[in-house]
């Protein structure tokens, strides 16, 4: 049966009571940093990682799960995401000093939250934080990275809630790390993470924290409608300089283009929809393959349903 605002349902199912928040057809557009895309069939925010846990375990096997942190590395298909979307609020945005060198993070806490927090405590490492726009459940699933460092130099440990609504904490090498990718099963949501560092001065972490800024600045569209980096780095190549060979820069597709200021990013100019973006990623992977015969893969996850 149809959906709300174009979610195809196939199935008829009960869910589960909860104590946070559960929204029916949220869109999910003013949540992701492309503003395109369709709704959400089910948006749950929980109370705390046992409401989430326990809504899990109830809610029917069949029903898919997918987490949602700063929408900023994601598009969303027209069509909307059927199921369930989970968003973790403000009870998972913490960030709380354990040791000299080490921090216990909620994962709803942004990369500029647990950066700021490590420098007020003397903790050096994990600045590079500072440039990925994305929350802590969202680097430990993609083992985000930015300036020469990725999550899995830092990441102690993780909490997970799987799929079935079961509690399980997963070690750095139980996550099976890769470039920009880890073997965390669909459906497990990130609920906090333990960072290690070292021990460093504040007014110096600062400075690299600025300087890490101050590049982002320089040299990504950062005051437009875009998903960060579009496609991962190929062996031996940069995708952007790859891209920009093929003759991409300033392509378009009705109102989504490739940025002209970094042209691994793609960008909403007004209207676009999840489709268009999508199209001229498709486009942009079709014209390196030709030009240089190295075929780019997606770095932004692109999920729910075409329109």
């Amino acid at each position: 049966m149809g959906g709300p605002l174009g979610v195809e349902v196939s199935v008829c199912y009960a869910l589960p009571p909860v104590r946070g928040k559960l929204t029916h057809g949220a869109p999910l557009a003013p949540l992701v940093w492309f503003k395109s895309g369709g709704a959400a069939e089910w948006l749950f925010e929980p109370a705390d990682v046992k409401d989430l846990s326990d809504f899990l375990y109830a809610l029917d096997p069949s029903v898919p799960v997918m987490g949602l942190g700063l929408g900023s590395n994601m598009i969303v298909r027209d069509g909307g995401v059927p199921g369930v979307v989970v968003r973790l609020g403000k009870a998972f945005a913490t960030v709380e000093q354990v040791d000299a060198t080490t921090l216990q993070c909620g994962g709803g806490a942004s990369g500029i939250l647990v950066s700021s927090k490590a420098r007020d405590a003397g903790i050096a490492g994990v600045e590079f934080l500072r440039s990925i726009p994305g929350t802590v459940g969202g680097f430990v699933r993609m083992n985000g990275g930015a300036y020469g460092r990725e999550t899995s130099d830092v990441l102690v440990e993780s909490e997970v809630v799987l799929r079935s609504g079961e509690r399980r904490v997963l070690s750095r090498d139980d996550l099976g790390y890769t470039y920009r990718h880890s073997a965390l099963p669909p459906g497990a949501i990130v609920v906090s993470a333990t960072f290690r560092g070292e021990e460093g001065d504040p007014q110096a972490i600062q400075a690299e924290m600025d300087r890490i800024a101050a590049a982002r600045e320089e040299s990504q569209p950062l005051r437009s409608k875009t998903g960060g980096s579009t496609f991962k780095n190929p062996e031996g190549h940069k995708a952007w300089a790859l891209v920009d060979a093929a003759g991409c820069r300033g392509l378009r597709r009705g109102d989504a283009q490739v940025s002209e200021k970094h042209c691994n990013f793609l960008l909403n100019l007004g209207s676009a929809t999840s489709a268009d973006i999508e199209a001229l990623g498709e486009e942009v992977r079709a014209k390196v393959k030709a030009q240089s015969g190295v075929e780019l893969e997606w770095e932004i996850q692109r999920v729910g349903v075409a329109e």
